[in-house]
């Protein structure tokens, strides 16, 4: 069967291969240059499939008053007139139960162990690198609340068998040295010893070009224009370069699904989010991370690769507005500075943005549509890294007619009513 998938960063780059390896001829088309040029370029770097939860949950609204007023709050929202945007936040406020929280946490926990574990398995067989760490995720808590608050996420991930330790601030020092430099500003933090880290562009670079000497075939710097359909079926997909045809259809366009789906009559929630990295040199390295360190009061990431440090994260509410916003640059580099503050040289930092696709309850759409032909894998939000090869096993195998390994009930458009 041939395949075309439209999309070229770190989800579409996996169904290829996964497709590929299934014996399907493969096609990639996608706009930029180059694979991973957006949403996968600069991350925060986790492979996290212990701290895959939904931003939804119960308490939120409250402490988004709290964000907003913060000096260096992990959340803006910019309104203006997009009805697109107040949708979704009002179905983002609907999952903010406890009851909701726990179905949708059990929904992207599954995902997102098997997409790690399939990475694991790309390893072995591949040999793929790209600065790659297995140490684990320590989720940093400032306060009792936020570390008596941790309770129902140890719920989930006792649920499904996670890994995780609950340390007092020594055993954060013992899981993160450098953080003795700093050791009266946490009280303790949650450990998740299976998460991982690596960079993202650098996995998605290599993994193309093996991808291509398998046979599949990558359309760079060619946009989509439209989704073409004859007999309920899609006939081809015009692009600037011509129709493009297959058998099967995967759109895997991240913030942009919505747009490229909706001339079908096909409505899916996903929105754009915009996060913000910085990179930075390490200057000294027994002050770095040594894996990955979550702020919690500032929902920032802090990573170790290479000999870089990768600090991700905020959530600025804007649509497609790209604009870099320097307050984002200040925030990163707050929490970095106070947690490590001498492990990275923040004036050679890199400063970058991009669109995260949110689904307002969390969990992506890995799933087929009314269009017999046409597939999704889109909406991983903050977790496209993390779920990415699970996700392109999970559609490789519902194209070839197979059953996943794993329960996907979950992952398709029937929860948001389509």
């Amino acid at each position: 069967m041939k395949v075309l998938v439209l999309g070229g960063g770190v989800i579409g780059v996996t169904s290829a291969w996964y497709l590929a390896e299934a014996g399907h001829e493969v096609e990639v088309v996608d706009r930029q240059p180059g694979p991973a040029l957006e949403t996968s370029y600069a991350n925060a770097g986790e492979v996290s499939p212990g701290y895959a939860s939904p931003w939804a949950g119960p308490g939120v609204p409250r402490k988004v008053v709290k964000w907003l007023t913060m000096p260096f709050g992990p959340l803006v929202i910019r309104p203006h007139f997009d009805p697109a945007m107040f949708v979704f936040l009002l179905r983002l406020l609907r999952n903010c139960t406890s009851a909701r929280y726990a179905e949708n946490k059990a929904r992207m926990v599954p995902i997102a162990e098997y997409s790690r574990d399939l990475l694991r398995d790309l390893r072995g067989s591949t040999g793929i690198t790209y600065d790659e760490r297995e140490q684990g995720t320590l989720q940093l808590f400032r306060t009792e609340k936020q570390l008596h608050g941790a309770d129902e996420d140890i719920a989930v991930l006792r649920q499904f068998g996670v890994p995780y330790e609950l340390l007092d601030p020594a055993g954060c020092i013992a899981a993160e040295p450098a953080l003795a430099d700093v050791r009266g500003k946490f009280v303790g933090g949650l450990r998740l010893p299976g998460d991982e880290t690596g960079d993202c562009k650098i996995f998605t670079d290599k993994l193309a070009k093996m991808a291509e000497a398998r046979g599949v075939s990558f359309h760079f710097s060619t946009v989509v224009d439209t989704i073409l359909t004859e007999a309920g079926k899609v006939s081809g997909v015009a692009t600037g370069a011509g129709i493009l045809k297959a058998d099967a259809y995967v759109v895997a366009f991240g913030s942009y699904s919505p747009k490229t789906l909706r001339p079908l009559g096909i409505s899916v929630p996903v929105y754009p989010v915009k996060g913000y990295s910085i990179t930075v040199p390490v200057k000294d390295a027994a002050g770095a991370p040594v894996s990955t360190v979550m702020d919690e009061s500032y929902k920032i990431a802090i990573t170790r690769l290479g000999d870089r440090i990768r600090v991700g994260g905020t959530a600025e509410v804007s649509g497609f507005d790209m604009t870099p916003r320097p307050a984002r640059r200040a925030t990163l580099e707050h929490s970095v500075a106070d947690l490590f503050p001498r492990g990275g040289d923040l004036a050679a930092g890199t400063f970058w943005c991009g669109l995260r696709p949110m689904t307002p309850d969390g969990p992506p759409l890995v799933c087929g549509t009314k269009l017999p032909n046409l597939y999704l894998n889109t909406g991983h939000g903050t977790l496209g890294w993390t779920m990415s090869c699970g996700s392109g096993r999970v559609i490789a195998d519902v194209i070839s007619g197979k059953r996943p390994d794993i329960d996907i009930s979950g992952l398709n458009l029937a929860r948001c009513g389509g």
